[in-house]
């Protein structure tokens, strides 16, 4: 089950790659390949933030199994992102960057979510985990502050184009799976 979720997870760079290689990529080729790396890794995010909900309405530890492969898609998708924006968008000039992260807020948020995202990625083996341990889990609760900044990148970067709907949506899901985080709602969320 394992590798068919991981094959699945694969299956968004596997679409960009068909689309480059048959022309289907659109008139923008960069911004469609920058948003749809951006969109998968906040699903990924969000579907990683729902296995702890999972596994107290299941009552199998099947969720929590998968939990980390999950979450280190996200951090894969938001890597790609990063380095297409840097590569392609800003030709790896740091001048550049550091300019655009200091005047558009929706890249700032974009870019400190990926910073808090790295050593989450970085602690993310078993090996680490028992290294660091209780420390691992008060370093790894800072998903939920990267939930956040998440969405208000996507939020800040919709709102120049007043396109709030689909981030709206997103917010919803962040807020809910947040809310399950919550000692009253996660015991009765439990199948204790």
């Amino acid at each position: 089950m394992k590798v068919f979720i991981f094959l699945l997870a694969l299956a968004p760079v596997d679409r960009l790659i068909w689309l480059g290689f048959t022309d289907g990529l659109g008139a923008n080729p960069i911004e469609f390949i920058t948003r749809s790396t951006g969109t998968w890794a906040l699903v990924m995010l969000c579907v990683t933030l729902a296995m702890t909900p999972l596994r107290l309405l299941t009552g199998s530890v099947f969720w929590i199994k998968i939990r980390r492969m999950l979450g280190l898609f996200s951090f894969f998708y938001a890597a790609i992102h990063f380095l297409i924006w840097l590569w392609l968008d800003q030709n790896f000039d740091l001048a550049a960057m550091v300019k655009d992260v200091i005047k558009r807020p929706y890249i700032t948020m974009g870019f400190l979510s990926l910073l808090m995202m790295t050593p989450l990625a970085i602690t993310s083996t078993h090996w680490m985990q028992k290294k660091l341990g209780r420390h691992w889990a008060q370093l790894h609760r800072l998903i939920y502050v990267i939930a956040c900044s998440v969405i208000l990148h996507y939020w800040w970067h919709k709102a120049g184009k007043n396109d709030l709907q689909t981030v709206l949506i997103y917010a919803a899901v962040v807020v809910l799976l947040l809310y399950c985080r919550i000692p009253v709602i996660r015991s009765k969320l439990s199948l204790k």
